[in-house]
C-alpha cells in the first residue's frame, strides 16, 4: 500500500506539471497560478520524501544519501552562478541523470527538484520560474532509469558504451529542458493577450520559430556540457554509486535474513 501511495503521488505531481506547463499556452501567457504551482510542488515533494524515509532501515540511508547530493548540487548550482559557463551550460544535471539512472526515477525526481529549490533558496533564484524547473529536472532524474532495459539489451552495462548511451541523454535533455521551459513563458513574452493560433499545427510551427530564434544554441551548450561531464566523469561516479547501492541492498538482505 505505501509502495501504491507513493507512486501516485509521483503520478499526480506529473499530472499537475503537464497542465502547469499547458495552461499558459492555452491561457495566452497567463501566469498567475505560478505561486500555487511552488506550494503544489513543494508540497509533494516533501510529502514523497516522507514516504520514502518511512520504512526499512535502507530508505533511510537512501533518504541521507540524498540529502548529501542535493547539497553537492546546490553547491554546483551556486558555483554556477558565481562563474557562469557558456550558454546555457549547467552542472547538476549529470549528478541527477546518473543517479536516477542508478538509484531508480523517485530517487532521481526528489534529487532534481530538490536540487533547483535549494539552489535557489540559496543564490536567490525563487520566482515564478522556479516550480517549472523543479518539475523539469524532477523529469530528468525520474526518465534516467528508462534506459536500463536498453543497456541489458545490448549488454553494455558497466563498458563505456554505457556511458556514451548516457551523455546521448543528457545532450536530448539540454535540448528538451530549455524547451519544456518555454511553454511556460513563450506566450507571455510574444505578449499577453495576444491570439493564439487555431490550430495544433500552427502553434507548433510558430512554438518552433520561436525556439529556434531564441534558445536553441543556448540549450545546445547545456547539452553539449552534459555530453563533456558524462564522458569525463560518468565512469567513474557510476562506479561509486553503484558500489553504495550494493552495501546498502546488502544491508537489507542481512536485515531480512
Amino acid at each position: 500500500m505505501r509502495r501504491l501511495l507513493r507512486s501516485l503521488i509521483y503520478a499526480l505531481t506529473t499530472a499537475i506539471g503537464l497542465l502547469a506547463f499547458l495552461f499558459p499556452v492555452v491561457t495566452a501567457g497567463q501566469t498567475a497560478n505560478a505561486p500555487l504551482l511552488l506550494a503544489l510542488v513543494v508540497g509533494l515533494s516533501f510529502v514523497a520524501l516522507l514516504f520514502e524515509v518511512q520504512g526499512d532501515a535502507v530508505n533511510a540511508k537512501l533518504v541521507a544519501l540524498l540529502g548529501i547530493l542535493t547539497a553537492m548540487n546546490a553547491a554546483l548550482r551556486f558555483a554556477e552562478v558565481a562563474i557562469p559557463g557558456p550558454g546555457g551550460f549547467s552542472p547538476i544535471f549529470f549528478l541527477i541523470i546518473v543517479t536516477g539512472y542508478v538509484y531508480g526515477g523517485r530517487f532521481g525526481f526528489l534529487l532534481g527538484a530538490l536540487t533547483l529549490l535549494v539552489s535557489a533558496l540559496i543564490t536567490g533564484g525563487v520566482g515564478p520560474w522556479l516550480p517549472y524547473q523543479m518539475l523539469v529536472a524532477g523529469w530528468v532524474g525520474l526518465s534516467s532509469p528508462l534506459l536500463r532495459p536498453l543497456t541489458r539489451c545490448l549488454h553494455i552495462e558497466g563498458r563505456r558504451p554505457e556511458v556514451a548511451l548516457l551523455a546521448l541523454f543528457g545532450l536530448g535533455w539540454g535540448l528538451l529542458y530549455g524547451a519544456l521551459l518555454n511553454l511556460s513563458s513563450w506566450t507571455f513574452i510574444v505578449g499577453p493577450g495576444a491570439p493564439m493560433p487555431a490550430t495544433l499545427r500552427e502553434t507548433i510551427r510558430l512554438y518552433g520559430a520561436f525556439y529556434v530564434t531564441t534558445s536553441l544554441v543556448w540549450d545546445l551548450a547545456r547539452g553539449l556540457g552534459n555530453v563533456a561531464l558524462a564522458l569525463a566523469f560518468g565512469a567513474p561516479t557510476l562506479r561509486v554509486l553503484r558500489r553504495f547501492h550494493k552495501r546498502f541492498s546488502y544491508t537489507y538482505r542481512l536485515q531480512e535474513a
